[in-house]
């Protein structure tokens, strides 16, 4: 499988103000991400996962080290354009990234900013909010959605330009339970079904769960990378950096601490539930 990321020995740092020095986030972190594939990157604040996302389509160019995007050097001037073709962004806040006053209109910028005859425009926005399931919300006006919806629209627009790679920084941050679950379906069938790579900045870790790869930063670092099953039941050593495992395992992890033979990969509800009523059986 090829790469859509790779990231080798990146340096970075926040610049100092006046005379004071400036704050390492980088010193040497590498990392790859296959194309296909559906990664999350968890962290504490402050840890550089948002930094880190910016590299992902030349927002931030490195200081030292490099970043490839479908193979592309992310320093080269002139591959901006086509960089940014092949990795849209999804921010926190979806009212940022829209710009029209019709759902259609906001979908349809990003393509027509790349040059594409009208036509193709017309198929790609109508594609794109059939895939997010909002093509019946395509004559509304954006500001009249619920959080949810308005971050779906965002993804479409993201969508409408054919992105080799969707990058996701905290996309679910802003919203409510139901808008967690529309934004999370939509981003788990756009990786499943149209092979799109994704990677996913959360803080919430049954987003994560979802994900093939979880990947854990600390002070810069990677500490922890692997399945979810295997990264999760690290539950010490998420701890230790601050963060904590999805209730499931948390609660597995209880109650080992107090003499239970319990695995600490049961992710989901039903598998969790079933450990319980086998050790209770025993």
């Amino acid at each position: 499988m090829s790469e859509a990321i790779r990231v080798d020995h990146l340096n970075y740092a926040y610049p100092g103000v006046e005379d004071t020095p400036g704050v390492a986030v980088f010193t040497d972190l590498s990392l790859t991400v296959e194309e296909g594939s559906f990664v999350a990157i968890l962290g504490s604040n402050g840890c550089g996962k948002s930094t880190l996302a910016k590299y992902f389509n030349s927002i931030l160019l490195p200081c030292g080290g490099k970043v490839y995007v479908c193979g592309m050097d992310t320093s080269e001037d002139d591959l901006l354009l086509k960089i940014r073709r092949n990795v849209g962004m999804v921010f926190q806040n979806p009212d940022n990234q829209i710009v029209a006053n019709v759902v259609e209109e906001d979908v349809a910028f990003g393509p027509e900013n790349l040059g594409i005859a009208s036509p193709e425009i017309r198929r790609r926005v109508d594609q794109a909010l059939q895939q997010v399931g909002m093509y019946e919300f395509r004559k509304h006006a954006p500001h009249l959605l619920s959080g949810g919806q308005k971050q779906r629209i965002a993804i479409a627009g993201i969508i409408a330009m054919e992105p080799k790679c969707i990058v996701l920084d905290e996309p679910t941050a802003m919203l409510d339970p139901r808008g967690r679950r529309e934004v999370m379906e939509t981003v788990l069938k756009l990786n499943r079904e149209k092979g799109i790579t994704v990677v996913l900045i959360t803080h919430h870790m049954d987003e994560a769960a979802k994900a093939q790869r979880v990947v854990v930063l600390h002070k810069g670092d990677v500490v922890a990378d692997g399945t979810p099953e295997a990264v999760f039941s690290q539950v010490e050593l998420l701890h230790k950096i601050g963060l904590a495992a999805p209730e499931t395992v948390e609660l597995c992890y209880a109650l080992r601490e107090n003499g239970f033979d319990l695995p600490l990969d049961r992710l989901d509800i039903e598998g969790c539930a079933q450990v319980l009523h086998d050790a209770v059986r025993t």
